[in-house]
Parts: C-alpha cells; sequence; structure tokens
C-alpha cells in the first residue's frame, strides 16, 4: 500500500500536465478567513484540525510550481459557488440539498455538487483569456 504523502507528487504533476497541455490555468480558491468562519461552525477538535492546515503555504507552492511550469493561477472568491447553478446561474441555499448533491430548484440540473461548485469556480476565473496589448488593443505576442 502506498503511503498518502507518497502518491501527492503524482497527484499534483498530473495537474500541472492536464493544465500545460490544454491551455488552461488553475483556479483556487480565496480561503482567507476561513479559521474565523469556522470557529462559528465547528466544534473543538474541528478547528484544530483546520487550524493547523497552512492554506497560504499551499497556495504559495501552487502558484509557483504552476509559473515554474508555464501554467496561469487564479485566486477566485467563493462566495455562493457551492450554491449558484453552473447552467442557469439561480442561486439559492436549497441548491445544495446535501453535502454532496446539488439540484438547481429552477432548471433541475443535477449533479455532484463539488463538480457544479468547480464549474462556478472555473468561469469566474477566465485563466486562459487571450493576452491583449493595452496599447494596441491586439493579443500580446
Amino acid at each position: 500500500m502506498v503511503a498518502e504523502d507518497e502518491k501527492n507528487p503524482q497527484d499534483k504533476r498530473a495537474y500541472r500536465r492536464k493544465a500545460q497541455g490544454t491551455g488552461r490555468g488553475i483556479a483556487l480558491e480565496d480561503l482567507s478567513g476561513i479559521r474565523d468562519r469556522a470557529g462559528k461552525r465547528f466544534g473543538k477538535a474541528q478547528r484544530a484540525r483546520f487550524g493547523s492546515w497552512s492554506f497560504r503555504q499551499l497556495r504559495s507552492f501552487i502558484v509557483y510550481k504552476a509559473i515554474m511550469a508555464g501554467v496561469e493561477g487564479r485566486v477566485v472568491d467563493p462566495r455562493n459557488t457551492s450554491r449558484e447553478c453552473s447552467e442557469c446561474h439561480h442561486v439559492v441555499k436549497t441548491n445544495r440539498k446535501t453535502q454532496a448533491r446539488f439540484v438547481c430548484g429552477n432548471c433541475e440540473h443535477e449533479e455532484n455538487a463539488d463538480t457544479n461548485a468547480s464549474k462556478n469556480m472555473a468561469s469566474m476565473a477566465p485563466v486562459n483569456a487571450p493576452r491583449v496589448s493595452r496599447s494596441t488593443g491586439r493579443p500580446a505576442a
């Protein structure tokens, strides 16, 4: 059996290769303030677990590695990404039926809640948008 720490480097490289090979980038949630929000919703044991994560360090590692691989990385505001329908963009708390299930009350779109949220994050960060020169208005070389 392979330890979790031993699998992570391959997983991370696979994400970078996929982003590199498709001309896409990596969108990350802005997790600033998560410790404050966790303090209001979770018990002592869960707060201790969240508090030990170094989100800023993880983000800096991902962005650094992405830049080294020529992949763009962006940080996006995660507000309502789990409540917004990725199809019709209807936002309401009741769209999120359970932690894992998303069903839109407007268009009845249904899928895994994390998949739906990741599609919303991707649309918020057009990481493969063309770079245009400010002086000429043409694509930069």
